[in-house]
């Protein structure tokens, strides 16, 4: 397994969201990160996301369960609703998420990131 990791402009995502991954058909897995213009943040969205899909993989959560929950929450985002798909109880990665964003907030305090201004700039892309 090939796993990478790729800084991109933010209007290059799939759909409106600072971190995607994406199973190719080899089974390489590859992170598409939005670029923020600080190592440190995308290292925290790419860490999360890391932790989450390979939760979802141990627990048999397909990537098209994921997109299709996520692109059917965005089309239904009301204006101003700054929530993460994966913090609805409806997202079938719901638990894999949260944990991930525990272990995003932990890394977030060793590397010295402010956790609110870190998320004030992921929300306002």
């Amino acid at each position: 397994m090939i796993i990478s990791v790729i800084t991109i402009p933010h209007d290059k995502q799939r759909y409106p969201t600072v971190g995607d991954w994406i199973w190719d058909k080899d089974g390489n897995l590859c992170i598409f990160i939005s670029n923020m213009k600080n190592w440190r943040y995308e290292f925290l969205v790419a860490f999360h996301e890391l932790i989450e899909v390979m939760l979802c993989r141990e627990r048999g959560i397909a990537q098209d369960q994921v997109d299709n929950f996520d692109l059917e929450y965005e089309a239904r985002r009301e204006e101003g609703d700054l929530s993460e798909p994966g913090d609805s109880p409806l997202a079938p990665y719901t638990n894999e998420h949260k944990f991930a964003t525990k272990l995003e907030r932990l890394m977030a305090e060793e590397l010295g990131v402010d956790w609110s201004e870190y998320d004030q700039t992921v929300s306002s892309l």
